[in-house]
């Protein structure tokens, strides 16, 4: 194994894909056109408006939710959204994998009573099974969690189905996902129907204190940062009988960069959307490096990054993010202003101010689980308050940030946001996906070979 995917261009891009020519791209391999429009029209004339277009605090009549993609993210989700909300229900179940879905539907009922009325028949499976949740009229909001990979063109699809959505993060791996994002952002607000993710600690009660004081002014102008996520491993799933190659990639897809973007993307993103938060933006450039020391066989993931991201201002936040067993953990985001620093800590840990002489000004406690539920409370009351939130372009330019930094270490180049996303024809999703055909050999990435594409 040595180059990615990432190395070469789909066959026939000489140009840079726009929002609409990367949509359309992707598009061609589910031959999805038909079913979206059928979705708006069928949603339009039901008995059921689509909701966001008027308020629907009178409304005595439940939000419906379909979920798809039923692992254990999708189950958190649902599980968050039926926990914190009233008058809300579990709809439809959709996953790859029929074996999921009695699994979730039976866990998610014990523990939501009267919340969950699932019939047999939105209960579905397969790689189209998302498509009849988004034709069916019956649902208000699509809860996406699969592999990242497909993120975009669904929320895409979901957006032009005139649902409300939920899309778990990162929203792209990759240039030609981002510009889907952008688009479906824009027909999201067209549309009045609302988009929000996954990105949690935004919802987060001393995040969102510290970040306030720090644009406040409290220790002065924001100078440098630094930025963690580093962790033991993370899962391998060996290959299952009978599988296709697509199968087995889409099975263990963290692994595979076209789904999941690497850790950088899939897990990192966390920390860098919340420094594109406290910088008021993404940045302009990245200069990266990595490798890989325990990745198992097979696996075309990095088990380590490390990115120096220049923000305006000239403000530089060294970035890392490692997987790794056996050593140090650190999950946190340290920022240097003129007259002291802030620390903010992943998880329930907390975060913290203190001046120059390191005396605390200000500090505040974490409820990570309390985030986790509030973007779902927020996301069920813009609905019903006729005032969608549409979230989708910020965590997609933060998603967008990840790609950057990996595309730098992967090739050794500096790479800037504007080559990134004007210029870059990267498009990582298979242009022959088919989930019973074959797939190349795993390669990773090889700094000096793999090419800025």
């Amino acid at each position: 194994m040595s180059n990615p995917s990432e190395s070469s261009p789909r066959d026939g891009e000489s140009s840079p894909l726009s929002a609409n020519a990367a949509n359309t791209a992707r598009r061609g391999f589910l031959k999805v056109g038909t079913a979206a429009s059928a979705s708006v029209v069928a949603a339009l004339a039901s008995n059921r408006p689509l909701r966001g277009a008027e308020p629907q605090n009178n409304s005595e009549e439940p939000v419906r939710i379909g979920l798809v993609g039923a692992g254990g993210r999708g189950a958190g989700a649902i599980n968050d959204s039926l926990t914190i909300n009233e008058n809300v229900t579990l709809s439809a179940i959709a996953d790859l994998e029929e074996r999921k879905l009695e699994s979730v539907l039976k866990g998610t009922a014990k523990r939501h009573e009267g919340k969950v009325d699932v019939a047999e028949h939105k209960m579905h499976s397969g790689i189209d099974a998302y498509r009849r949740i988004l034709d069916d009229p019956d649902i208000d909001v699509v809860l996406f969690a699969t592999p990242p990979g497909f993120r975009p063109q669904y929320v895409a699809e979901a957006v032009d189905a005139g649902k409300h959505v939920f899309a778990e993060k990162p929203t792209c791996v990759d240039p030609a996902g981002y510009k889907i994002c952008l688009s479906a952002h824009e027909q999201a607000e067209k549309n009045g129907t609302a988009i929000v993710t996954g990105t949690q600690y935004r919802r987060q009660t001393n995040y969102m204190e510290a970040i306030k004081k720090l644009h406040e002014g409290m220790i002065g102008d924001i100078i440098a940062a630094t930025m963690r996520y580093c962790s033991s491993g993370i899962w391998f799933r060996n290959r299952q009988p009978d599988m296709s190659d697509t199968q087995y990639q889409v099975y263990n897809w963290m692994h595979h960069i076209w789904l999941s973007g690497d850790q950088i993307a899939e897990q990192a993103v966390h920390n860098i959307d919340t420094m594109n938060w406290i910088m008021g933006g993404p940045p302009e450039s990245a200069y990266g490096s990595g490798g890989r020391f325990t990745r198992p066989e097979g696996s075309e993931m990095w088990d380590n990054v490390e990115v120096d991201y220049v923000y305006p201002g000239n403000r530089l936040v060294s970035f890392m993010c490692r997987q790794i067993p056996g050593t140090q953990g650190d999950n946190s985001n340290t920022i240097y202003c003129t007259g002291g620093q802030c620390t903010i800590r992943g998880g329930n840990s907390g975060a913290s101010i203190v001046d120059r002489d390191g005396k605390e000004l200000w500090s505040m406690k974490g409820d990570i689980g309390a985030a986790y539920k509030q973007e779902h409370k927020d996301l069920i009351d813009s609905v019903r308050n006729g005032k969608p939130i549409v979230e989708l372009k910020a965590t997609a330019d933060s998603s967008m940030t990840a790609a950057l930094g990996r595309m730098a270490a992967y090739t050794g180049k500096r790479v800037t946001w504007d080559f990134a996303t004007k210029e870059s024809k990267l498009d990582l999703f298979p242009k022959d996906f088919d989930i019973n055909g074959s797939r190349p050999e795993p390669q990773f990435a090889v700094p000096g070979k793999t090419k800025l594409i």
